[in-house]
Formats: structure tokens, sequence, C-alpha cells
């Protein structure tokens, strides 16, 4: 009679750079089931951002991820804007649209680095963390930080794109595409990459469509599904550019993917910066009327959705935000199932999740299912048992 055994992954493990539990219930080396544990890590950004003004938002939201600390920002913005019927400038689309495509360079670029560092290939984790590094700095030239740029703001973007920075943002362009091809061949043609990557973390279609997967990882599997194209936003309907979908849906086919819509992304911002009209940047918006709206955006991992309510006041009254991470994360219930203890920390990887994401908390009565507390009773609680820990 075969003996099931728990193996724990997390919630403090090297391979997570934040805190998530998966127990991996196993026969052998042999993957049987999973939990998935979530809640180590929740900030209350929902309850903070319905006590702030509508133009502090975007701040906060930042913050939910540090590496897509464009896309949160940017799906809000663009929420408020369908709540209140905001016509943004065409420069500030145009320059959104830049940040948002060198945010998931950037983003592809570091999922593919820690990927190469799981399978023990440093080298394309030394790669790809150094042809990242131009991108952060022509970041650091237009916003003034590497990560969080605060340029997203209800009605366009708080700075211009200097025209005598252009230059300099298209030659980073043009050096990455080499980086690129040198990426592509190392993945296509190194055979103990195909072996290590192939055939493993497989998600169907099917799979995908069942458990509402998003992103690279559900394009990865023949979903053709972008919120650039089925929703256009920003400056993506003025350019042309490709959905780029595999249909093998294992890990190898993750890692394609990503590395193909690098090669998109740098063409869509070439585009926009030959094509970025003169004028404003700013709608200059003083007021948000009562009414609801739903922001969009393709984040690097897949789908970003923000809703925001107002009464009329000058902050949410209601903001409710879904993160990719949130979605794809569950996947690796049918993921990882199957393979083996070792195949699944790299199957856990490949849908490049952010558990700051993906944390959700309540507490509810385990007998009526009712919601016991609210997010200022858990405040409450912490700031009790700071005061009991300073007076032992």
């Amino acid at each position: 009679m075969s003996h099931k055994i728990v193996v724990p992954i997390g919630p403090y493990h090297p391979l997570q750079e934040e805190p998530e539990l998966f127990r991996l219930y196993v026969e052998g080396e042999k993957v049987v089931d999973l939990d998935i544990v979530i809640g180590y890590n929740h900030r209350g950004i929902e309850e903070l951002s319905e006590h702030k003004h509508f133009d502090q938002v975007p701040f906060l939201v930042e913050r939910i991820c540090g590496i897509c600390s464009t896309s949160h920002p940017f799906a809000y913005v663009n929420a408020v804007e369908d709540l209140a019927g905001i016509q943004v400038p065409e420069r500030a689309l145009y320059i959104r649209t830049i940040i948002a495509e060198m945010e998931r360079i950037h983003s592809h670029l570091l999922w593919l680095g820690l990927a190469g560092h799981f399978i023990g290939y440093n080298t394309v984790w030394m790669w790809a963390w150094k042809y990242r590094e131009p991108v952060l700095n022509v970041f650091e030239m237009i916003s003034g930080n590497r990560n969080h740029y605060a340029m997203m703001k209800v009605g366009g973007v708080r700075r211009d794109i200097k025209n005598e920075d252009i230059p300099a943002l298209k030659k980073a362009m043009d050096e990455l595409v080499p980086a690129l091809d040198l990426f592509r061949g190392a993945v296509v043609d190194d055979p103990v990459i195909q072996a290590r990557l192939k055939g493993i973390g497989i998600l169907t279609k099917e799979q995908c469509v069942d458990w509402c997967v998003e992103g690279p990882t559900a394009r990865a599997s023949g979903l053709n599904i972008d919120v650039r194209k089925d929703e256009p936003y920003g400056a993506y309907d003025r350019v042309d550019w490709n959905v780029i979908v595999h249909e093998d849906g294992d890990i190898f086919a993750k890692t394609l993917v990503r590395i193909l819509e690098l090669y998109e992304s740098v063409s869509i911002i070439r585009q926009c910066l030959d094509k970025m009209p003169c004028g404003e940047i700013d709608a200059n918006v003083k007021d948000i009327p009562p009414g609801e709206g739903i922001g969009r955006v393709e984040a690097p991992r897949g789908e970003c959705f923000h809703y925001v309510r107002s009464d009329g006041t000058n902050r949410p009254t209601r903001h409710k935000v879904r993160a990719p991470s949130y979605m794809n994360v569950a996947s690796n219930k049918v993921a990882a199932v199957g393979g083996t203890i070792s195949d699944a920390a790299i199957t856990l990887a490949a849908v490049d999740p952010c558990y700051c994401c993906t944390e959700r908390t309540a507490v509810l009565d385990r007998g009526t299912d009712k919601k016991i507390m609210n997010g200022w009773d858990l405040i409450r609680l912490s700031q009790e048992k700071t005061e009991r820990m300073r007076g032992k």
C-alpha cells in the first residue's frame, strides 16, 4: 500500500520571495494532490484606498506589486475615467502605453532570470538581469524611479517624456534586441533546457478555461486572450502588434511566449515614440461624480481588474482589486499534480506568481459563515498586540 506524506513549500522557502504555503501530498516522488494556503501577507489595500483622495490612490496601489507597479494604477485610473467619462489627452495615452510596455519588458526579464536560477542555469539569470538594467535606467530617466514610477493619474500622466530623452529610449530598445535574440537561441536551441521544461507542468486549454487562467500562462496553452486586443486601452489600438500564442501548455511554452512577447513590447514602444503627438498630458480633472466604473489592464502576468464606486465625494466608497496571480496561482492545483517534487518547484514559479497580489483575508464565524470583523477591527487587534508586546 502506498503511503502519502506532505512536503511543504513555504510559507518561507528559498524559491519564494514572499510567504505562501503549498502543501504537496506525495507518494514517493510523485505529487498526487496540492493544497494552497494564502493569507500570510495581507495589507488591507482596498480598505486603505477607501480612505484616501482619488488622486492619492495611484500611489497606494502602486505598492500592491513592485514588479507590476504601473499595472495597478493604470487599471485604477482606467476605472475612474470610465466612471466619470473622462477623455484622456492623446499624448498621455501614448506615454501610458510606453511605460506599461517597458514594465512588461523588465518583468519578463526578471522572471526569465529567476526561471534560469531555479533550474540551475545561472548564466541565463545573470544575462537577464544584466540586460534588464538599461530598461530600469530609462525608467529612472523618465520618472526618477527604477520602480514605482508614479506616472499615472486620473485624466493623464504626471510627467511628460521629454523630446531630448527619446533618442536614449530608442537606443535602449535597439540594444535590447540582440539580447533577446540571445535568450531565444538559448531556450530554443539548448537540449538541456528543453529536456527540463518540455512536458512539465502542463495546463491544457480546457483546464485554463476551467481555472480562469490569464496572461502568458493562458496564451501558452492556446488561449488567444489579451486585454490589449480584446478591449483596447491606452494607445494599443493605434499601433500594430501581435498576440503571442503557443499550444503546448508546458513550462517550455510559457517561457517561449514570454520571450516572444518581449519583441512585441519593443515594437510597440518604438511605434509609440514615432507616433506620439504633441499636446497636453493631463485633462486636469477636479471632481469625480457619483457612479461606478471598471478598469482592465493586461499586466505582465495577465488581466489586472479594478472596480471603483463613487458617491460624489473626494474618495472612493468602494475599490475592488483583482490581480492576475489571484487567478493563476490556483491553477497549480492541476499543473503540479502528477509531476515529481523537483518539477513542482519550477511549476509553481512558471505562472510568475505575485503573492502580495494574491492575498485576501476575512474573519468569519465558522458556524454561520458571517463576517465578524472588519478592517478597523483587525487594525485594533494588531495595535493591542503591539502594546502587549511592548509591555513584556
